[in-house]
C-alpha cells in the first residue's frame, strides 16, 4: 500500500499582519511554501535531491529526514492541536529509529534555534520606538506603521552618513587643523540669531558648510583633506545606492511573489485572509474592517471591469476626450508651479543682492525663504488637486492612486530639479557655500512646515471637531485621515534634499537626523491625537517598490547634480570656487591626478585600464550575460510556478 503524500502549506501573512514589505524591521521576510522547493533554481542548488532512491532511503535511515518542518518547534508549526500531537508522535518514532548521537544533535539544534529566536525577540524589543509602532499598528493598521518604519529607516541611514562624515571629513579636519590663513571660528559684530535660519554669518564660517574645510597639516600626495573630503562624499553616495537598490529589488521580488494573490477568487479572501496571530479585540476589529474593505475593493474592481466592457464607442470617445482635457489641466498646473518656483528663485536672488538685511530683518528672512515657501506650497496643494482630478478620469481605484502618485513624484522631483538648476547657474564668491545655504534652508523650512501643519492646522481642527461637533466648520472640515502616500512623498523629498546638499553642506545629514527624529514624534502626535483609522485598506506591499524607487530617483538626482558640477569644472578648466578644500586654483581632477601620478607604474597602468574603453566593453558584455542568465532562470521559475498551480487546482 502506497503511503499518501501529505502537502503542508504555510499560511501567507496578509497586509494586516505583523509584517509587510515596508514594515519589516531589518530585511524583507519571505513567506515560502513547499511550492518553491519545486522550482528549477532551488532544485539545482540541492544536489542531494538528484541521488538515487536507494541512496536517499539509506540516508534517511542513517540520518533521518532533514525537512524544515521536522526541525522547527511545535508551537511554530502552522497546524491545529491534533496535527501538532501527531507531529510530536512522529518525531518520537523517528528518534527511536535513529542513534543516540543523531537524536542529541537534533535536540541541540532545536535548542539553539530557540535561543536565537529569544535573542532576536529581545533585540527587536530594544529597537527605538518599537512600542510606538505596535500602538500605531493596533489602531491604524500596518499601512500607517509602514510609514513610521520607513521613517525610522531614514533615521538609521542618516546616522550612517553622520558616521562617515565624522570619519572622513570632520575628524581629520579637527585633528590636523586647517590652513594658517583660515578665518577664526568666533562670533562677530555682524552675527545674529537670523544666521541660524539663513545659514549666513557665523554659520557660514562653521563646519556646517563647504568653505570651512581647508588644507591643514595633513598634506600628503594621496592623503590630504581634499581627497578625504571627496572620498567621504563618494562613499556616502555609493553606499546609499547599494542599500536603496537592494531594498528596491528585494521589495520588487517580494511583491512579484505575493502580489498575485490579490487577483484570486473571493473564497481565498474569505477562508485564507484571517491573521491568527491577532491577540487583542481592537486588532481583531481592525482586521475585520480590512477584510471587509478588501472584499469591497474587489467587488468594485469587478464592477468597474464589467462596466468598462459594456462601454460603447461613443462613450469611449467622450471618456478619452475628457481625459485629454484633464491631462491638459494637469500640465497647466505643473507649468504654473514651475513658473512660480522660477519667479520665487529669481526674485529672491535679485532683490536679496540689493536689499540691506539689517534694515529689514523680517523681510530679508521671508525673501530668503521665498523659493522654499513656493516649493512647499506647490508640493502641499497640487497632489490633493491631482487626486481630485484622477477621480473624474473614470479609472479603477488602484489606477487612480498610481496616477496620483506618478504625477506627485514628477512634481516634487521636477520642482526640486528646476530650483537646483537656477541655483547652480548663479555665481558668487564661494558658490559651494551658496548652494549649501539653499539646501540648508530647504531642510529647515520642510521641518517648520511639518511643525506648523501639525500644531497650527491639524490640532486646532481636531479641537473644533471635539468641542463643537455640530458646527458648520466641523462638518466642512470632516474627519482627518493619515494619507500614507503623500506623507511618504514628503519623506522622500526631505531625503533627496539631504543627498543633494551633502557635498556642499557636510553636516546636513546630522541636521536631517535631528529633524527626522522630531518629525517622527510630530507625526506620532498627529496620528494618535488627530486622525482616525482609514476605512479603505492601504496595501503597503503594492506601493513599497514605488516608494523605494522614488528614493532611488532622488539619489540619482543628487549624483547627477554633483557630476554636473564636477563636469562643468573640468570643461572650464578653472576652479569652481576660491574656498573649501579645492581652493587656491585646485580642482577635483588636479588633486586626484597628482595622487595617481605618485603611485607605482603598475597601479597607474591598472587604473588607466579600468578607466578606458578596453575594460568597459568586456564589463558590459559580462553584465549582459549575467542579466540574461537571471532572466532565463526567472522565466523557468515562472513556468514551474504555473505548472504547480495547475497541479494544486487538480488536487482541489
Amino acid at each position: 500500500m502506497e503511503e499518501r503524500n501529505t502537502v503542508s502549506f504555510s499560511r501567507l501573512l496578509s497586509d494586516g499582519s505583523t509584517h509587510s514589505t515596508l514594515s519589516s524591521d531589518s530585511d524583507y521576510e519571505y513567506y515560502q511554501t513547499e511550492i518553491f522547493d519545486q522550482l528549477p533554481s532551488i532544485q539545482a542548488s540541492r544536489p542531494e535531491q538528484n541521488k538515487p532512491e536507494e541512496q536517499l532511503s539509506h540516508d534517511h535511515l542513517s540520518r533521518g529526514p532533514r525537512d524544515k518542518a521536522s526541525m522547527l518547534p511545535l508551537r511554530n508549526l502552522a497546524m491545529c492541536i491534533q496535527g501538532k500531537r501527531d507531529a510530536r508522535d512522529k518525531r518520537k518514532m523517528q528518534i527511536s529509529n535513529i542513534g543516540y548521537w543523531e537524536s542529541w544533535r537534533r535536540s541541540q539544534s532545536i535548542n539553539r534555534k530557540r535561543v536565537w529566536a529569544h535573542m532576536g525577540g529581545a533585540i527587536k524589543g530594544l529597537l527605538p520606538w518599537q512600542h510606538t509602532l505596535h500602538a500605531i499598528e493596533g489602531r491604524f493598521g500596518v499601512g500607517v506603521k509602514a510609514y513610521f518604519v520607513f521613517l525610522r529607516y531614514l533615521v538609521y541611514l542618516n546616522l550612517l552618513h553622520c558616521a562617515l562624515i565624522s570619519g572622513f571629513i570632520l575628524g581629520p579636519t579637527l585633528f590636523y587643523g586647517r590652513s594658517n590663513n583660515s578665518e577664526p571660528l568666533m562670533f562677530g559684530g555682524n552675527d545674529s540669531v537670523l544666521d541660524f535660519f539663513l545659514g549666513s554669518g557665523y554659520l557660514d564660517r562653521s563646519p556646517v558648510f563647504f568653505g570651512f574645510y581647508t588644507r591643514g597639516s595633513l598634506d600628503l600626495l594621496c592623503l590630504n583633506t581634499p581627497l578625504l573630503y571627496l572620498a567621504g562624499i563618494l562613499t556616502i553616495i555609493f553606499l546609499s545606492l547599494i542599500m536603496v537598490v537592494r531594498r528596491t529589488t528585494v521589495g520588487y521580488k517580494h511583491t512579484w511573489m505575493l502580489g498575485k494573490r490579490y487577483s484570486m477568487n473571493v473564497s481565498y479572501k474569505i477562508f485564507c485572509g484571517w491573521d491568527f496571530t491577532i491577540q487583542y479585540p481592537a486588532a481583531a476589529t481592525l482586521k475585520h474592517s480590512f477584510i471587509r474593505n478588501d472584499l469591497k475593493l474587489f467587488l468594485e474592481e469587478q464592477s468597474f471591469s464589467m462596466r468598462e466592457a459594456e462601454r460603447t464607442f461613443g462613450q469611449w470617445a467622450r471618456l478619452y476626450l475628457l481625459r485629454f482635457f484633464l491631462n491638459l489641466l494637469v500640465l497647466s498646473l505643473l507649468g504654473g508651479a514651475f513658473y512660480l518656483i522660477y519667479f520665487a528663485t529669481h526674485t529672491s536672488q535679485s532683490v536679496g543682492q540689493v536689499s540691506d538685511p539689517f534694515q529689514f530683518p523680517l523681510f530679508s528672512l521671508l525673501l530668503q525663504y521665498f523659493p522654499a515657501i513656493a516649493i512647499n506650497f506647490v508640493n502641499l496643494f497640487l497632489p490633493h488637486i491631482f487626486r481630485k482630478i484622477s477621480s473624474f478620469e473614470d479609472y479603477s481605484f488602484t489606477t487612480q492612486i498610481n496616477a496620483t502618485l506618478v504625477r506627485s513624484i514628477f512634481l516634487k522631483l521636477a520642482s526640486l530639479g528646476i530650483y537646483l538648476f537656477f541655483v547652480i547657474t548663479t555665481t558668487s564668491q564661494c558658490r559651494e557655500n551658496q548652494f549649501g545655504r539653499e539646501m540648508y534652508k530647504l531642510c529647515i523650512f520642510n521641518f517648520l512646515a511639518t511643525f506648523c501643519n501639525a500644531f497650527f492646522l491639524n490640532y486646532p481642527r481636531k479641537l473644533v471637531q471635539e468641542k463643537y461637533p455640530l458646527s458648520l466648520l466641523a462638518r466642512l472640515s470632516g474627519k482627518q485621515h493619515f494619507l500614507i502616500p503623500f506623507n511618504v512623498l514628503d519623506l522622500v523629498h526631505i531625503q533627496t534634499v539631504s543627498w543633494v546638499g551633502v557635498y556642499y553642506c557636510p553636516l546636513l545629514p546630522l541636521i536631517g537626523t535631528v529633524t527626522l527624529i522630531a518629525t517622527l514624534y510630530i507625526k506620532k502626535f498627529t496620528v494618535l491625537r488627530c486622525c482616525v483609522a482609514e476605512q479603505r485598506m492601504f496595501r503597503a506591499s503594492s506601493s513599497s517598490v514605488l516608494f523605494h524607487f522614488m528614493l532611488l530617483l532622488g539619489l540619482l538626482m543628487a549624483a547627477a547634480t554633483l557630476g554636473f558640477n564636477l563636469y562643468q569644472d573640468k570643461q572650464t578648466f578653472t576652479p569652481s570656487s576660491s574656498c573649501g578644500p579645492f581652493g587656491k586654483g585646485e580642482t577635483v581632477f588636479n588633486v586626484t591626478g597628482v595622487c595617481v601620478d605618485s603611485l607605482p607604474s603598475l597601479a597607474q597602468s591598472t587604473l588607466h585600464y579600468l578607466a578606458s574603453e578596453a575594460f568597459a566593453i568586456p564589463f558590459i558584455l559580462a553584465e549582459i550575460i549575467i542579466v540574461t542568465s537571471y532572466v532565463s532562470r526567472g522565466r523557468a521559475n515562472q513556468k514551474a510556478i504555473e505548472r504547480l498551480k495547475d497541479m494544486l487546482v487538480m488536487f482541489r
